[in-house]
């Protein structure tokens, strides 16, 4: 191979300064699994792949590669170099890779430097030897991080607490999930892959940073249907605990913000005004309807007829304050008794317990971790 053609191994340096990069996989593939801020644009399309493996099955690596040479020709192949030319143009420091570091990558290489003379490098082992480092530093940097973890009662506001704080990282916002049976986003969740592709770069940085503490927030095994590492699950049972308190009717108005304001403009934003109310809705029913066991039978008549009555009104009459009566029930009858549980397993491992400001301040005394020069 020409000198011109590089290849580039140095996967940490890859992630830890957000180098660009081009994925030239099939889309079926990037959809089951990718690294944030990846694009996709594929060499051979989903068809064309399936066309090319069978012929790969039955004839063997030549036929193979004539067949993709047919399909990916003409018009076909000036469309993709040009996808590839603009996507380098927008970031010249880009790096490709397939899926093994093999074929595809070096076609797409050969194309660029032959066709548009761009030199972009390819990834050894390609997005396989990627993944495989990703998977190896979760283990790594688990044992070696110092996560300090914050938890509160539901309603505190411990997600919009983390999100000030630095450093820190977003569990929930990593897997699109706000980690309750009323957390999900109209948009569905990354898949398991890519919420620990994004995980591990997210950690290899904080320990990157002279393994400083960071904040997260306290989870359980799942955030939504993603789970989290086992390592590092075990890792946040062990780390220090943090309590983020406030009153009742702070937490109710915390909660009716995320849950009413904050969602159905989620919503409407995704689906329109119309059609984002009504899919809100059936999310707040369906929601409670997944906690109907927990609340039981009584309990959950009482506050799906609050429920009802607070859409009738808010449909109606663009009355929100309705909403405030079923979120204190669930609050009082449902979460608190939840949280009362989980939190006498973890007495022994907490150092503070505040209102956000005391707990801010403890943070960065102790921790070193401080607030977000933007949201003071």
């Amino acid at each position: 191979m020409s000198a011109e053609l590089r290849e580039i191994d140095d996967l940490q340096r890859l992630f830890l300064e957000d180098v660009p990069l081009l994925d030239v996989r099939a889309p079926v593939e990037f959809a089951e699994g990718a690294f944030p801020g990846a694009e996709n644009h594929p060499l051979v399309d989903d068809a064309e792949r399936h066309q090319i493996g069978i012929t790969y099955k039955e004839a063997g690596q030549d036929e193979a590669i004539a067949l993709g040479e047919a399909l990916v020709r003409g018009d076909v192949k000036a469309e993709r170099l040009e996808r590839w030319r603009s996507f380098i143009t927008r970031h010249p420091n880009a790096v490709l890779y397939c899926f093994r570091g093999g074929m595809r990558s070096k076609i797409s290489q050969r194309w660029l430097h032959d066709d548009l003379a761009i030199d972009c490098p390819r990834v050894r082992g390609g997005y396989k030897a990627m993944r495989r480092f990703l998977l190896d530093q979760i283990e790594q940097n688990s044992v070696r991080c110092r996560p300090v973890v914050v938890g509160g009662r539901t309603g505190v506001g411990k997600t919009r607490f983390l999100l000030q704080c630095d450093p820190a990282i977003d569990l929930e916002g990593l897997a699109h999930h706000r980690g309750s049976a009323f957390g999900h986003h109209p948009e569905p969740q990354p898949t398991q892959i890519s919420f620990e592709n994004a995980f591990s770069i997210a950690l290899m940085k904080r320990v990157a940073d002279d393994n400083r503490a960071f904040l997260v927030e306290d989870e359980s095994r799942n955030i939504g249907s993603r789970h989290i590492p086992p390592s590092f699950f075990a890792r946040m049972e062990q780390a220090p605990l943090v309590l983020l308190e406030a009153g009742f009717e702070q937490r109710v108005e915390i909660t009716l913000r995320e849950y009413v304001h904050d969602a159905l403009a989620e919503f409407r934003l995704a689906l329109g005004e119309e059609a984002g109310f009504e899919a809100w809705s059936a999310y707040l029913r369906n929601a409670m309807g997944r906690i109907r066991r927990r609340l039981g039978g009584d309990r959950y008549q009482r506050v799906t007829q609050l429920l009802d009555d607070a859409l009738a009104r808010h449909t109606h009459q663009g009355d929100t304050e309705p909403h405030r009566e079923w979120i204190a029930v669930l609050l009082r009858d449902y979460y608190d008794g939840m949280y009362e549980y989980q939190l006498g397993k973890k007495q022994g491992r907490i150092v503070f317990s505040g209102e956000h400001g005391a707990l801010a301040e403890f943070l960065q005394q102790e921790y070193g971790i401080g607030q977000r020069v933007d949201e003071r």
